[in-house]
């Protein structure tokens, strides 16, 4: 064993940033890790680094006892007594051994313990120092490629930026500097991995915060991010101050300051856009370029029903929808565009609809009030039924043959009234002559 550790201790720390407590505790571990092995776990032992000597100190522990059982853990009171005289039956006595003695096979084993405890030490570090940096921009190093992730030196340690946190049309070749935005750092077997990205929208957001003072300063606030890596970015902006224009304030003097992050994001556009509470004049800045004629907002259902003239509908959707899909995403509610020359066309279609429909609503109100009225003109009468005859009847009901009796007897009244009046007249002739 080595005599004085100090020095060596104190480089280790330097080198590996490792605090000096856990270093000393893997050396502890480490020599006894030795002992036992050289003693096949036959004795209580335990060891302790004296900062004063440099060396890892190695003590053996037995039980003071009258009569001895097993020798390696215990010792009797006579024996005990040349070591310790005031040492009685019962107590644990410490007696320190020479660690120069170990063979070679355990100062291997302990350098392999020192080495394990001194990896495990350094990502317990780095994972430590970048579980709190999510969300941040860091520069890089490429350094290889592996089965399409590419693997950035960031100094300490090396972060992986996986295939789908590219941008496409992005390449790197060995050496590049790269600056990344760090989107997870989670604990793996083989240690800390820290997942990079340059295709996450906060990466638009992290590059204004670093060119933009009046984000950085708490004065302007991003909103909200919706970005297509390596094609278009929309950026919603607000300012807590009514003198500083916040769209004007992330563009920069002569658009210095969007340049910057355009010429990062290596030539993607990015459109910045006022935000405002009231969700349609919010939409209407979220189209543009478009120009907006009118806009229907469905809070229930979260969804915008927007209006634009004719010319400006291919312009409001974007090349294969790029424009709408990002403004809903920048919005967070659903959006439907319509040209005026549709929207017209649908509220013809709509009312032509609801004209049918008030036509036929009415149409059937009509037949129905016929209906009723011919119902309430028309009563139900009950006639008295009269008893069959049970004698061959002339063709004739009993009702008809009342009915005709009642009528020859008229007929019958009547001619003898004309009777009466015919002799009164030829009584009159008769006179006059």
């Amino acid at each position: 064993m080595l005599e004085n550790l100090n020095h060596i201790i104190d480089q280790v720390v330097k080198d590996k940033g490792i605090d000096r407590a856990v270093l000393v505790e893997a050396l502890e571990s480490a020599v006894l890790s030795a002992a036992n092995k050289k003693f096949r776990n036959t004795r209580d032992l335990e060891a302790h680094y004296n900062d004063e000597l440099g060396e890892v100190e190695i003590f053996e522990f037995v039980t003071v006892v009258d009569e001895v059982l097993d020798s390696y853990k215990e010792i009797d009171l006579e024996e005990a007594g040349g070591i310790d005289p005031e040492v009685q039956v019962g107590d644990s006595l410490g007696m320190k051994m020479d660690a120069g003695s170990f063979s070679r096979i355990a100062a291997q084993t302990a350098k392999q313990v020192i080495i394990q405890k001194v990896r495990e030490a350094e990502r317990e570090k780095i994972f430590n120092e970048f579980k709190d940096r999510v969300g941040e921009l860091v520069n890089g190093i490429v350094r290889r490629y592996e089965r399409g992730d590419l693997i950035v030196d960031l100094g300490m340690s090396e972060g992986l930026l996986p295939h789908r946190e590219q941008v496409p049309r992005e390449n790197y070749r060995q050496g590049d500097r790269v600056r990344v935005y760090i989107s997870e750092v989670k604990m793996a077997t083989k240690g800390p991995q820290i997942i990079l990205s340059r295709s996450h929208p906060n990466l638009v957001a992290a590059l204004f915060h670093f060119e933009v003072p009046e984000i950085s300063e708490g004065i302007v606030e991003i909103k909200a991010v919706a970005r297509e890596a390596g094609s278009r970015t929309k950026i919603a902006v607000a300012s807590y101050d009514s003198d500083v224009d916040p769209v004007g304030a992330c563009v920069g003097m002569r658009g210095s300051r969007v340049q910057n992050v355009v010429s990062e994001l290596r030539g993607e556009k990015i459109d910045i856009i006022p935000w405002t509470m009231d969700v349609g004049r919010f939409a209407c800045s979220a189209l543009s370029p478009a120009e907006v004629t009118r806009i229907y907002v469905d809070n229930e259902m979260k969804s915008l029903e927007v209006i634009v003239p004719d010319d400006q509908l291919s312009l409001a959707i974007g090349k294969k929808g790029q424009n709408v899909r990002l403004a809903a995403k920048l919005t967070g509610w659903n959006i439907d565009i319509k040209s005026e020359s549709r929207a017209a066309e649908a509220a013809m279609e709509e009312f032509t609809d609801a004209t049918s429909q008030v036509d036929e609503g009415a149409g059937d109100a009509e037949v129905g009030e016929e209906v009723q009225a011919e119902a309430g003109d028309s009563e139900s009468i009950d006639l008295p039924i009269a008893e069959s005859d049970p004698e061959p009847s002339d063709g004739t009901s009993p009702l008809n043959k009342e009915t005709a009796s009642d009528s020859d007897e008229a007929a019958s009244d009547s001619d003898e009234a004309a009777s009466e009046v015919d002799e009164e007249v030829a009584d009159e002739e008769r006179g006059q002559d």
